[in-house]
């Protein structure tokens, strides 16, 4: 009988641990279907808090003396250890690399970031690595230690700077060359143009012009544009965009132009506009649907937060519609959670 009476207080620890993780278990993960791992990752590490706290307590419930006690909470502190000791630190490495990218928060998922050699737009943030898609459309898998042992560039969402650089001979003055290229930029629809004249080299001088893109989700394309812009700008005002080095590699007649002949008539919208339209849908589909998943998830949060205040002040039949179109709302919030946990499957259903 007194054995039985020792152990109840185990039985009742375990109950209640086990109940409250399974309650938090259903809460935090199950409940919202399938996450992706920019919302998995701070789940996980509360269950794991958690289970590691409901350990302790079926420890500190166990009918043994005080002694025996401590003595399994110092063997459980030991295993503990031994599991950090013995496995790779890289991967506790980028754990804690990745915790410390999510506090500090350089960039978001949609984001064009550059570090080292690599340059692309945020895909997805994971555990242990950070996903970007690059300008070919492959998807990079980046260590998070990685990230925070190197300078990231991150281009804003709003208010991209677009540049280009080319070398004109000492022939062509400066003052013919900027109110050129600053007129390339505007038909690129960019805003903010402005020239800079980058280096006096032996043969020619280096210009670079800039201009503020509106949304950064088209760099690519606008890239694209101003480069063909300051083409027609020089070119309709005969100038060549031409090293005078190339006599030294080459020799041609003096009189010829490096001008190519303007075009009678402009090509097809279907090959030319078309292309250029769905240039970052097709480099950056992952990256892109990540970030109108983020957008939609904080409007329909915003809206739900609305409606609750709604409900709170309304009654009757107007209460019962509120509550309803908050069903709905989360209902797509769980189709956008399962949505997100596999963004490639979800965007090829989108087409």
């Amino acid at each position: 009988m007194d054995s039985l009476t020792n152990v109840i207080p185990l039985l009742e620890t375990l109950l209640v641990v086990g109940l409250a993780l399974w309650t938090a278990d259903y809460l935090l993960i199950r409940r919202h279907g399938g996450l992706g791992n920019e919302k998995l990752f701070s789940r996980q590490l509360i269950m794991l808090s958690l289970t590691l706290v409901g350990l302790v307590a079926v420890i500190l419930a166990l009918p043994v003396s005080e002694g025996s006690r401590n003595q399994i909470i110092a063997l459980l502190g030991l295993l503990v250890s031994g599991v950090f000791a013995f496995s790779s630190s890289n991967i506790f490495a980028n754990l804690a690399a990745g915790i410390l990218l999510r506090i500090t928060k350089p960039f978001v998922i949609g984001d064009f970031i550059s570090v080292g050699a690599h340059f692309g737009r945020v895909a997805e943030r994971g555990l242990f690595d950070t996903e970007i898609q690059s300008e070919t459309g492959e998807l990079i898998a980046l260590p998070n230690t990685y990230l925070t042992t190197n300078p990231v560039s991150a281009l804003r969402s709003a208010g991209a700077l677009v540049s280009a650089s080319l070398s004109l001979g000492y022939d062509v003055h400066h003052a013919q060359v900027e109110p050129l290229l600053i007129k390339a930029a505007e038909s690129s629809k960019l805003n903010d143009a402005f020239v800079q004249i980058l280096e006096l080299g032996n043969f020619a001088i280096t210009y670079r012009i800039s201009g503020v893109l509106p949304e950064a989700k088209g760099l690519i394309t606008a890239r694209s544009k101003l480069h063909k812009s300051i083409l027609d700008q020089l070119h309709g005002a005969g100038i060549e965009i031409m090293s005078a080095t190339i006599m030294n590699q080459r020799p041609v007649d003096a009189g010829y132009s490096f001008i190519p002949a303007p075009t009678r008539q402009r090509p097809a919208a279907s090959s030319a506009v078309e292309p250029e339209k769905i240039a970052e849908k097709v480099l950056f589909d992952k990256a892109e649907l990540a970030q109108q998943l983020q957008q939609r998830k904080a409007e329909l949060a915003d809206s739900m937060e609305a409606l609750e205040q709604q409900a709170k002040q309304a009654e009757g039949d107007e209460k019962q519609v509120l509550k309803e179109r908050m069903d709905v709302l989360r209902e797509e919030r769980k189709q956008l959670d399962r949505a997100e946990s596999e963004p490639l499957r979800a965007s090829a259903g989108q087409e």
